[in-house]
């Protein structure tokens, strides 16, 4: 095939890939293209002449015996025997050489052209798929957007995304939130994977942690820049979620800087998750005290840890007054869970009865000033 070249840069460019990736792909289409043509068991090659623009198609020959059965079967143009290679192609040839004869496949007339055509179709078409892959693999816990193009019976959501089709399932969107076509939606790449028959499937997510942590990227300067960090997160979406903050600079307030002047940060973020609450706490590697902070709005009394980091079922003992085990729950439990999801601890809640309120409180601060001053927080 001649100008085989100018057809390699026509579609480098209306792809959107590179040039080599393009020209491997080519070949490995008139390599499939010769098999199916001429025999699947015998081995091809195909170069590109970088001077005449073209490519070549090669068959593999194997010089064996004279007598071997193989000259015999149907697989007998893959051979060739000794006597006949050393007066046929070189006089130094030995049994085991392998040496190319070419295959001119457009002598195959429109049954080539037909199969050739396909062949580069569906090699292009999976060089497509796989660059998409690579890059929306990498794309994995990101946030992206797109237009909404149609919402099936499922209520599964399908999202234009430049030159890609992805899906929100209804198990992945925020309870109570519809969609429409027409509609923009923000979301997180969750899974990223190629199916056989309908090519490469993107499953986008809003219930995701990641897509807070995201939309806190989006929203707070200090978190994009790196200055503030995101340890943790937990959710439970559309009602509440729990962050872990720290800051990597000592004038920097992480729960301020996320909030925002009178909120206004962390309100965009609760709007664009349909009016979920969101509890900012400052980070700390000492457990005690970071799970004293969860806990908020109760006030706690003290917290003792059962069980190593190691431990799947590890244990975090919460004394508190009576009075404060209703917050510490949360409505239908959810800051008790949502602690646990972002502690890693199973949190087992001690009432402690016999105090006042006001030394409820008073012990409260200092059982927390006493943690901090133990461990320098």
């Amino acid at each position: 095939m001649e100008n085989i070249l100018d057809i390699i840069d026509a579609i480098a460019h209306e792809k959107g890939l590179s040039p080599d990736s393009v020209k491997e792909a080519l070949k490995i289409a008139f390599i499939q293209t010769a098999k199916r043509l001429i025999n699947n068991e015998f081995a091809y090659d195909a170069e590109i002449d970088e001077e005449t623009k073209s490519i070549r198609v090669y068959q593999t020959i194997t010089v064996v015996e004279d007598d071997d059965e193989r000259l015999e079967g149907e697989e007998a143009q893959a051979y060739i025997g000794l006597s006949r290679a050393i007066a046929e192609v070189d006089p130094d040839v030995e049994t085991g050489d392998e040496f190319q004869i070419e295959h001119d496949i457009e002598k195959h007339g429109r049954t080539a052209v037909a199969t050739l055509h396909r062949e580069i179709e569906f090699h292009i078409q999976r060089l497509v798929e796989n660059e998409l892959y690579s890059k929306y693999k990498e794309k994995i816990g990101s946030l992206v957007s797109g237009r909404v193009t149609r919402v099936d019976g499922a209520q599964s959501t399908y999202i234009e995304m430049d030159e890609v089709r992805a899906v929100l399932p209804m198990k992945s969107r925020i309870k109570g939130e519809h969609f429409k076509v027409g509609d923009t939606v923000k979301a997180v790449v969750r899974r990223v994977h190629v199916d056989k028959s309908e090519g490469i499937q993107i499953e986008l997510s809003r219930t995701s942690p990641k897509f807070l942590e995201e939309l806190l990227r989006l929203e707070v300067p200090e978190i994009a820049d790196e200055v503030v960090s995101v340890e943790k997160s937990a959710r439970i979406p559309g009602e509440r979620a729990k962050i872990a903050l720290l800051s990597t600079h000592p004038q920097v307030d992480p729960v301020g800087a996320t909030v925002g002047v009178k909120g206004v940060r962390i309100n965009a973020v609760s709007e664009e998750l349909l009016g979920e609450n969101i509890d900012c706490i400052e980070y700390t590697s000492i457990p005690e005290l970071f799970i004293s902070r969860v806990m908020s709005p109760a006030i706690i009394n003290s917290v003792v840890i059962e069980g190593s980091e190691e431990d799947e079922d590890r244990k975090a003992i919460v004394t508190l007054p009576s009075d404060q085990k209703s917050k510490a729950i949360g409505k239908s439990g959810i800051n008790i869970r949502l602690a646990s999801m972002l502690t890693g601890y199973n949190i087992e809640l001690v009432e402690q009865d016999g105090v006042t309120s006001g030394e409820k409180a008073e012990d409260k601060k200092e059982d927390i000033s006493s943690l901090e001053a133990l461990f320098g927080e």
